[in-house]
């Protein structure tokens, strides 16, 4: 029940719609009971007496029922629209302002497909399933007693053949739609492997063709698709019995109706129009009924929808903001003070561990240490993406947890490992990082990055288009676009991490010196496996294993800590990056 009060928490603008809709729908209902009706006094009172003028009477009214039950359902079928649509764009805009608060610890429960199976196919169930509740929910239950009503006021007997007929089929129902929800449930989080092979082939398709994996794909494309076949069919098959059972149901009532009925007209306990109207009656139920199990299938296929958006609603970011924040960074100082951190903050192994450091503001930091030693973990801390386990990290002077997390996110600039540029211009791109800086502004950031030489040779310079995902720029092109817009922010404190993998060294050499003799304000903490890119920073942090194993200057390093001689040595000798040592 909080799963649906949850649900119907969006309606919000569109509550006058959803009332409307079962209204005009109940008109509607009112209206198509009142035909049968007076089709029986037609039949009665017209035909068999031979008058005209009480057939065209009643005729009348029965055309003006007609046109009012059919504006019903056109204002019934309008509203119906308008009230499940508004209520899928309400459910799709909360969860996307949601996924936009969550922390990464959030981020990491919910998988990328997942989160767009929810906002597509599961918000798609729950709309068709709200509008059919609205139109339905209300049009067959009014339409079944009332068409119930009219039956006994005709004649108790009959009417008693729809009584039981309605029960049986109501239990025949359940049981059907009982199991075949179970497999509903089953068949959504296949969606999700369905949707992650589609991203994942298509986002990585030229990695696919290099390696001629088209078949292995494809094959893999295949079984998702052939899960979700396998789950559907099971639960057509225990819908489908839905039908025939309805129509054996109809037909039997429609020949008991009509056995006993004219054994009544033989002795004048029944007439010929009541009969027929009883007969309409019979199928108006039924069908009542028909629509009915067309709703609880839907609804059994909405639940488990339901579940999984209402799993992202209420999902709480476990990042808050205190209740008088610090709203200003006073300069880019950071210091550690017994850090630890664990992503799995209930048992999990920590992947950082005593970390104290002292970061002046200014300073230019290089932070080295092989694959899995927690190099991108131990920055993210600052900027809050996820917060410590133990100890605390000060920016600035205070606890990164008194910030208002918007304005500690201004003041740290973060150079992520996989770039990411949006479709849309050059200039665009930039002004993520400002979005009100002007056309100079953005390109001298360009040459800090050492982008502008790149850009002005495009014909269209600054107005250049990028596609999606950045796929018409290169690899080391698309970071210097990236290092541009970060700088754009005129942070405190500037992280790159491994930012500069992807150019030359005479270029990253160039940005380098660009952010020494430009922006010697900003700490800067640059994430390198090449010692040249660190070598000249003030400092140079050494990572093993989530622990600090150096942190001093080139110079000290080199006569202290044998890990970094070690890669030192390997590098200058031409034979590779940090994680691949000289061989015994």
């Amino acid at each position: 029940m909080r799963m649906f009060k949850r649900i119907l928490q969006e309606v919000k603008e569109y509550k006058r719609a959803s009332v409307a809709t079962p209204i005009w729908m109940i008109l509607e209902v009112l209206m198509e009971m009142v035909i049968p009706y007076l089709m029986a006094s037609i039949i009665d009172d017209g035909v068999n007496a031979g008058d005209m003028g009480h057939i065209f009477r009643v005729g009348g009214v029965m055309i003006a029922a007609a046109l009012v039950g059919l504006m019903g359902g056109l204002m019934g079928g309008r509203y119906g629209a308008k009230a499940s649509a508004g209520l899928a764009k309400n459910l799709r805009e909360s969860m996307y302002n949601q996924i936009q608060t969550f922390s990464f610890a959030n981020i990491d429960k919910f998988s990328t497909a997942g989160l767009v199976t929810r906002l597509t196919t599961d918000v798609t169930n729950i709309q068709n399933a709200y509008q059919m509740m609205l139109r339905m929910m209300m049009r067959a239950p009014a339409s079944m007693i009332c068409a119930l009503a009219m039956a006994f006021i005709i004649n108790r007997k009959i009417a008693t053949i729809y009584l039981v007929a309605v029960l049986i089929l109501a239990v025949v129902l359940y049981f059907i739609i009982s199991n075949a929800t179970a497999y509903f449930k089953q068949a959504f989080p296949k969606y999700d492997a369905l949707n992650a092979s589609v991203q994942e082939n298509v986002s990585a398709i030229r990695v696919v063709k290099a390696y001629v994996r088209e078949e292995e794909e494809t094959g893999k494309f295949k079984k998702a698709s052939r899960n979700i076949y396998n789950i559907f069919v099971k639960a057509e098959k225990n819908v489908i019995i839905n039908m025939p059972v309805m129509q054996f149901t109809v037909y039997s009532c429609i020949i008991l109706i009509s056995w006993v009925g004219a054994k009544l007209i033989v002795g004048s306990e029944l007439t010929t129009g009541e009969l027929m109207s009883l007969l309409t009656y019979c199928m108006n139920i039924l069908m009542s009924l028909m629509m009915l199990s067309m709703v609880f299938v839907m609804i059994s296929m909405s639940t488990a929808s339901m579940e999984r958006v209402c799993g992202v609603l209420n999902e709480e970011s476990d990042l808050h903001n205190p209740k008088h924040p610090v709203t200003e960074v006073s300069d880019g100082s950071i210091v550690f003070r017994d850090v630890a951190f664990s992503y799995h903050k209930q048992g999990g192994e920590p992947v950082l561990k005593d970390i104290n450091l002292n970061i002046g503001s200014g300073e230019t930091i290089g932070i080295l240490g092989g694959t899995g030693s927690a190099k991108t973990s131990l920055v993210n801390l600052i900027s809050r993406l996820y917060d410590v386990t133990e100890g605390e990290i000060l920016v600035g002077g205070h606890n990164v947890k008194e910030y208002d997390m918007e304005v500690l996110r201004n003041q740290v600039a973060v150079v992520l490992q996989k770039n990411v540029l949006f479709s849309g211009s050059i200039y665009e791109n930039l002004r993520w990082g400002n979005k009100n800086a002007t056309e100079e502004e953005c390109r001298r950031a360009c040459k800090l990055a050492c982008a502008d030489e790149f850009i002005s040779r495009f014909p269209d310079g600054y107005e250049t288009r990028i596609e999606q995902g950045g796929s018409n720029v290169s690899g080391g092109q698309k970071q210097r676009l990236c290092i541009a817009r970060a700088l754009l922010k005129n942070p405190k404190i500037l992280i790159l991490d491994d930012s500069t993998s992807a150019v030359d060294t005479a270029t990253d050499a160039r940005i380098r010196r660009a952010f020494r003799e430009e922006i010697p304000g900003t700490t800067k903490l640059i994430i390198a496996q090449r010692i040249s890119s660190v070598q000249d920073a003030d400092r140079i942090l050494v990572l093993d294993d989530g622990r600090i194993s150096g942190f001093g200057t080139h110079e000290e390093l080199l006569a202290d800590n044998e890990i970094y001689r070690e890669v030192y040595e390997s590098q200058t000798g031409g034979s590779g990056d940090f994680d691949e040592k000289e061989a015994d």
